[in-house]
């Protein structure tokens, strides 16, 4: 499984991100034709992620393109210009059924793609059915789009989110049922790096894989909110060799540190170790006398990529 603690929205219509975007530390850059391009820019937009794509090796990061609603006219053709371009998957918005899903796939084969599906689970139908949607084998990833459930709850943007904790939870489960990845949605407030960090954690705990972004001050926090400590992994390594002595003795009880032991807690133990061999190797620290997250980039700097950027705000 693939390692996505961080996936960056790139518009599609902006030349400097996209070339920004090759530079930053995130595990994943999704380049967007759908929020982040006006209806009279779509062309234009297609054009430069096709040639960006085409131009450029975005390196080990999983390149996935973001299309239109296949129910608007510049869906189809979003993904007739990124269906045989070298990406990892192609997102697409507004799933609610199996039969978008489908569509999709049809598409995908006239053009004889064989690109993963990303499907954003982002309105109230989308969580009554999620679990006929990430059964579908074309699915390998879901992504919460949090902004549009929100908005057709009728609900509010909350930092402790119990408010759509079941639309979040019966998610994960659908996406752990069928062994798919499944991407909380964006932190819109990306200037407050405090509550992003809450939020990242409050992620992990639930058991997403990682977080989508709108800004690159957010990637530093969610790498390190969605990868382990150092001392997960010692204790990680700990639990294995207890086990493994336990085992080379002929007990069938282990305990560890005042806990009790089962294969698994080693089975996950060995998952953690195969993925982050190493600890996080990016550490924000709290500086003692405000314990706040320093800003990654300049307030200045943050300006400039608001407004020169256009960074999609979903």
């Amino acid at each position: 499984m693939t390692i996505l603690r961080s996936a960056l929205y790139m518009p599609g219509i902006n030349q400097k991100a996209m070339d920004k975007a090759l530079t930053l530390d995130c595990d994943a850059v999704i380049l967007d034709l759908e929020d982040a391009v006006s209806a009279l820019k779509k062309d234009d937009a297609r054009q430069l992620v096709k040639r960006q794509i085409e131009n450029n090796d975005y390196g080990a990061k999983e390149v996935v393109v973001r299309v239109t609603d296949l129910n608007t006219k510049w869906g189809e053709s979003d993904v007739a210009a990124v269906a045989n371009v070298h990406i990892q998957a192609i997102l697409v918005p507004k799933i609610s059924e199996i039969r978008d899903i489908n569509r999709m796939v049809e598409l995908l084969d006239a053009y004889g793609s064989e690109l993963p599906v990303w499907i954003m689970v982002e309105t109230p139908l989308a969580i009554i059915n999620v679990n006929e949607l990430a059964c579908q084998p074309r699915v390998s990833a879901l992504v919460m789009g949090t902004s549009d459930l929100v908005s057709d709850l009728g609900a509010e943007h909350i930092e402790d989110r119990h408010n759509i904790s079941y639309a979040l939870q019966r998610s994960i489960m659908a996406a752990r049922a069928f062994g798919k990845l499944i991407l909380d949605g964006v932190h819109l407030d990306f200037r407050d790096l405090d509550s992003f960090h809450n939020i990242c954690r409050l992620g992990r705990s639930m058991g997403f894989d990682g977080k989508t972004l709108i800004h690159p001050d957010q990637i530093l926090v969610a790498n390190q909110a969605f990868s382990p400590s150092e001392a997960e992994l010692e204790k990680a390594k700990r639990l294995i060799d207890a086990w493994r002595s336990a085992q080379a003795q002929g007990s069938g009880v282990v305990e560890l540190e005042g806990s009790l032991v089962e294969s698994l807690h080693v089975e996950e133990a060995k998952r953690l170790l195969d993925f982050f061999p190493r600890p996080r190797t990016e550490l924000i620290n709290y500086p003692p006398d405000t314990g706040r997250f320093p800003r990654v980039l300049s307030p200045s700097f943050g300006n400039f990529l608001l407004n020169r950027w256009c960074i999609p705000l979903i």
